[in-house]
């Protein structure tokens, strides 16, 4: 690993202080925050359900922040500046839109999830349904090794940056910055997770607006957009970027960004579908959120994401490009390979143009991401730890205490595991470029058939597991074959380059679907109606049921709802044998096909307008961008910044408004001698 300590502009007591201090100071208002939602409102942190799934309740504004704050980890503000800074300003967005359209294709499986299996945990209680405990064991080997690389990943560019910062060294940094969030999350459960996931939203979203107008109004180094122009124009004719139209870096025509989007579209549906967290805790808020308003939370959620990682890099990674020869540039000459593939390129610019404040701005920024991320990687793993292999294969008749105290435990467990596996990477020497690009290899082949499992009723097990397999194996022969056949050598700096990848991710994608597909079409499964999975986890389903017979505190419509809710079970005369409806909770089926169309809808045209409509054309036309159109691209991605501020930071506290109006009186009555009136606030008000 390469020297950092042209960057070290912090003391080593500030990385301490930051990467415990805030760690703990979220524990702690997580600990106050739990105690106000045990007092005050209907949801209860000491139930395995609320854990978890956050009792199913959690509305679409605080579902699309914790969205962006899960997407936004350190892969998204390093990598997609580090990508910036080799390839141009194209980079960025095809950085944004290469992950974005997973956010948009979980729309529709969201909803999907809510038709055939309303009450599971994990998807894994899925694939367990159908195939049984063969195929369950191996899906859940997938979904653990992906959360593992995420996890590890995540650690990786926050303790490189730690350490360029403040010298604090890196061992010590992979160890700590998991054990504040570890706290936290014991302490609130998925709910916690959620509410940590505002805070940090809004403060990456205060940040990149200061970076911004910094660099585009105030910095001198830069002076303005036309003084960026002037610089990335005479970046071009210094240091040309290969595969760019006239070795700009204002282009969208770029070989390598391209093939960049194409691996970052096959890694990113490999860690979305099978990562149960995150990229994190896609399926894990599928299963969180209402029915009605899953569709919203993740359209919403993949256009405010998308914002992100496209204006960060316009900033930071540009920043870098445009000074890397000025004299107060951290690293002379330019960053070297190394020091890229560490994801050096936005601290570089950060420190160049705002020095110690701005890596002090910058470290609490990543900081913010990394221990988002990870807050959602420790409960989803958790849950695939607990129901998923101590539920099903150890004790399936465990009480709901057992299952929480096991929750807990796991988080625990694999905040140290994470810590090791990335303490591992740094001694080995694999950087955080090299196993972002390498990882989807590992995993992707399992894509489709996990895709087919939610929405294709006669794959089989044998499909299932063949596709998976056969997928990971295709993926490594690719990937090695390429390597060795065009560089001459299998090391670990020519399987991290971008062709050995890009073959290594498209042939494990590719092929897990096909191999899944065909086999399936031999001898498809003509028997399966969906009724298993809709029988996943009767207790949940118990006490819905339970709860419904609650009396209703809400005046007029109230007993109308009642009876609606009582009358839980809708009978569908199926002529589509997929759908066969057994015991929909509190949803109407009929408003789950609508809600499924619009997402479908919804997110092919999206997905339509970010692939192809936007960059295609000005990738074919090979266009270089002039200081007027330059000017416009980069106001735009600030306009659509504040877009996705609205969205991830003012919404919630709107959908919100009168949870936060009753827990305040109920303070207020508590403090003045007044009863408190404990557990009898309505939960459709509950997203505290």
């Amino acid at each position: 690993m390469s020297s950092s300590t042209g960057a070290e502009v912090l003391t080593q007591g500030t990385g301490y202080g930051v990467v415990l201090g805030i760690g703990f100071v979220f524990a702690i208002i997580m600990m106050g925050l739990s105690t106000l939602q045990n007092r005050y409102t209907t949801y209860k942190i000491s139930t395995s359900e609320e854990f978890n799934t956050a009792s199913r309740s959690v509305k679409p504004g605080l579902i699309a922040s914790g969205i962006v704050s899960a997407w936004t980890w350190a892969a998204t503000l390093l990598q997609s500046s580090t990508v910036t800074y080799e390839y141009g300003l194209c980079a960025g967005y095809y950085y944004a839109a290469g992950a974005t359209i997973q956010i948009f294709f979980m729309a529709i499986l969201a909803v999907r999830v809510k038709q055939i299996a309303p009450y599971c945990h994990t998807f894994l209680e899925i694939v367990h349904a159908r195939y049984g405990n063969t195929a369950h064991f191996m899906f859940a080997t997938f979904g653990l090794v992906v959360n593992l690389i995420v996890s590890s990943m995540l650690l990786l560019g926050g303790s490189a940056v730690v350490n360029a910062f403040t010298g604090m060294n890196i061992y010590a940094a992979n160890f700590l910055i998991p054990l504040g969030v570890c706290v936290y999350v014991i302490l609130g459960g998925l709910r916690a997770t959620f509410l940590c996931d505002y805070s940090h939203t809004l403060i990456l979203m205060i940040l990149i607006f200061y970076f911004f107008f910094w660099t585009y109004t105030k910095a001198d180094l830069i002076g303005g957009f036309e003084g960026m122009y002037n610089l990335l124009q005479q970046a071009s004719i210094d240091r040309p970027v290969a595969g760019n139209q006239d070795g700009s870096y204002l282009t969208l025509k770029s070989n390598y960004g391209l093939t960049f989007m194409i691996i970052q579209i096959s890694g990113g549906f490999g860690t979305v579908m099978l990562d149960q967290a995150r990229y994190l805790g896609y399926w894990q808020r599928a299963i969180a959120s209402e029915a009605k308003t899953a569709v919203q939370a993740y359209l919403m959620g993949g256009i405010a994401w998308f914002a992100v990682p496209l204006t960060f890099s316009s900033i930071m990674g540009l920043a870098a490009v445009a000074l890397a020869n000025k004299p107060s540039f951290p690293y002379p000459g330019g960053l070297t390979a190394a020091e890229i593939n560490a994801g050096l390129a936005a601290p570089a610019g950060v420190v160049t143009l705002l020095g110690s404040g701005g890596a002090a701005a910058m470290l609490i920024l990543l900081f913010m991401a990394v221990t988002s991320a990870a807050s959602s990687e420790m409960i989803a793993t958790s849950s695939i730890l607990t129901f998923d292999l101590y539920q099903i294969h150890f004790k399936p008749d465990a009480s709901p205490e057992s299952l929480i105290r096991v929750s807990h435990i796991m988080v625990a467990v694999w905040a140290l595991v994470m810590s090791c596996v990335a303490s591992l990477w740094i001694g080995i020497g694999v950087s955080l470029n090299w196993l972002f690009l390498f990882s989807g290899t590992l995993f992707t082949g399992a894509v489709g058939p996990v895709i087919f499992t939610v929405v294709w009723r006669q794959q089989t097990k044998e499909a299932a597991i063949s596709g998976a397999l056969g997928g990971v194996v295709v993926g490594i022969i690719a990937w090695l074959a390429v390597a060795k056949t065009y560089y001459g050598e299998l090391t670990i700096a020519t399987t991290g380059l971008m062709y050995p990848n890009l073959a290594g991710n498209l042939g494990a994608c590719c092929s897990g679907a096909i191999i899944s597909a065909v086999v399936t079409l031999i001898k498809p499964d003509n028997e399966f109606d969906w009724s298993a999975t809709k029988r996943i986890n009767p207790r949940a389903r118990e006490m819905d049921r339970k709860q419904a017979t609650l009396p209703d505190s809400a005046s007029g419509s109230g007993s109308v709802e009642k009876e609606k809710r009582e009358g839980v079970t809708v009978d569908v005369l199926a002529s589509a044998k997929d759908d066969i409806t057994v015991d929909v909770p509190a949803e109407e089926y009929a408003e789950l096909q609508k809600s499924l169309k619009i997402a479908t809808w919804a997110s092919l045209t999206l997905i339509f307008i970010v692939l192809f409509l936007i960059p295609i054309p000005m990738f074919l036309s090979h266009y270089v961008f002039s200081l007027n159109f330059f000017r416009g691209w980069i106001i735009i991605c600030v306009m659509w910044l504040f877009v996705a501020a609205g969205i991830t930071s003012i919404l919630p506290l709107w959908e919100s408004r009168a949870a936060i109006k009753d827990i305040f009186l109920g303070m207020v009555r508590d403090i003045f001698g007044g009863e408190a009136r404990k557990g009898t606030i309505s939960s459709s008000n509950t997203d505290a």
